[in-house]
């Protein structure tokens, strides 16, 4: 079982870039596949043709509300964490052919992930063993680092777009992962849909990580996003996917012989 986090700034397209990961994974037949959607915007689901709601799913967030908030619950005792755990499994995630999903959802209460981190986190030291890769859509920003859902790490591929923001948020996130002590074992660096081909040498130039190449724009993706279709969808002679293919060939993700 591998982890994989895929982090990036507003906008970069990390979250499609986990979808494309996913249609990859299925495709050279390295499943099953466990998606976890970190990020509160919840778009990953709709990426990858699920909705939650319509399955008679709930995120993490929704069931710590139903659970302590909405049923009177106490959290006094067993942890929280651990009490909702088999709800998690039951009640919160999907299970597909190739790959199940969760989601954290919205905070819990204002201004704190505290209590669905920590249930996602004792969720996933269960769920782990069951799926050859845990593939992690991060919301934008670095504060999730500290929230340390998952402190082993096989690979973190940070997202960039043409900016000198995001050439920063490369350098921080990476300082922050060690000082956290966050175990990875690569750190790569990919440019998102729209970072210029021109800008690839300056990329390699300007951090010490390693830059994988970039995702091709692709006017089909934007139309499949647009109008809510699943990019697992998208043929094989997508633009996007077979940039996708080379960049997760680099990584050293194949198909076995």
């Amino acid at each position: 079982m591998k982890k994989i986090v895929v982090m990036g700034r507003g906008g970069s397209g990390k979250t499609s870039f986990v979808a494309l990961m996913t249609k990859y994974f299925i495709e050279i037949g390295h499943t099953p596949l466990l998606l976890v959607d970190v990020d509160p915007d919840q778009n990953l689901g709709e990426m990858v043709g699920v909705d939650l709601k319509e399955e008679g799913k709930k995120t993490i967030s929704e069931l710590l509300i139903t659970t302590f908030l909405k049923e009177g619950g106490t959290t006094v005792g067993i942890p929280p964490s651990e009490r909702i755990e088999s709800k998690i499994w039951d009640k919160g995630l999907y299970e597909g052919d190739s790959f199940d999903l969760i989601a954290v959802g919205t905070k819990f209460i204002a201004g704190c992930y505290c209590l669905p981190d920590a249930a996602l986190k004792k969720a996933l030291e269960g769920l782990a063993k069951t799926y050859r890769y845990i593939l992690i859509d991060s919301p934008a920003g670095l504060e999730h680092l500290n929230r340390r859902i998952a402190a082993e790490i096989n690979d973190i591929f940070d997202i960039i777009d043409p900016s000198k923001k995001s050439f920063a948020h490369i350098e921080r996130a990476h300082k922050i992962a060690r000082e956290i002590e966050i175990n990875f074992q690569n750190f790569y660096v990919v440019g998102g849909y729209r970072f210029p081909e021109t800008l690839d040498t300056e990329a390699r130039k300007r951090t010490s990580l390693e830059f994988l190449g970039r995702i091709t724009y692709d006017k089909e993706v934007e139309n499949y996003s647009l109008s809510g279709k699943s990019l697992l969808e998208l043929p094989s002679t997508s633009q996007a996917y077979g940039s996708l293919k080379k960049i997760m060939e680099r990584a050293g993700y194949r198909q076995s012989v």
